[in-house]
């Protein structure tokens, strides 16, 4: 079977359940009695390398970081309507540390998207609870990891640009909505 994915040392990666990385190099290593080849990535924020046999990689999800363009299509989603379901915490909870997990940044943008109705950050915080508020913040620190690599800014700028969409968007939300109100009266 034919690995599809290469990687060399140095490369950023995203890998779904630790966010960004990057390749220290390709280790060989016995086990058993058949040698396997593995990628060495190294998460630098969570003090963390994994070693990841190469004939895993697309299982794993192992992937590059996204493009200009790509990261566009997020940030598109980012600014999108918020699409809040009706069920209890907790399955909303799971629904959102799958998203964030997943390793795809448009599905982590929803969960921006969606928690940044009451956001901390915004005026109109007034309703987030905790676990919310922790749900975003890991969401959004996901989203920046890679955003600051892509766009290439620090960490701190990528946060900072990032809720700077946010805060627009729910401000243009609120906007049609008073013109909405102001319509109807």
């Amino acid at each position: 079977m034919a690995n599809k994915k290469s990687f060399k040392k140095g490369d950023f990666v995203v890998y779904p359940a630790h966010g960004v990385g990057e390749i220290n190099g390709v280790e060989k290593m016995q086990i058993s009695d058949q040698e396997v080849e593995l990628y060495s990535v190294t998460f630098s924020k969570d003090k963390l390398t994994l070693k990841l046999p190469k004939h895993r990689v697309e299982e794993a999800g192992l992937r590059n970081l996204l493009s200009h363009e790509d990261f566009d299509d997020a940030i598109e989603t980012l600014k999108g309507k918020a699409k809040i379901k009706r069920i209890m915490w907790a399955k909303r909870a799971q629904e959102y540390k799958t998203k964030i997990e997943s390793g795809c940044q448009v599905m982590v943008a929803e969960v921006l998207r969606d928690l940044s109705r009451n956001c901390s950050i915004l005026p109109t915080a007034e309703d987030q609870s905790y676990s919310e508020r922790k749900f975003y913040k890991y969401a959004l620190d996901r989203f920046a990891s890679e955003y600051s690599i892509v766009k290439n800014v620090s960490h701190s700028e990528a946060v900072e640009q990032i809720e700077q969409i946010i805060a627009s968007k729910v401000k243009e939300n609120s906007n049609s909505k008073d013109k909405e109100e102001t319509a109807v009266a």
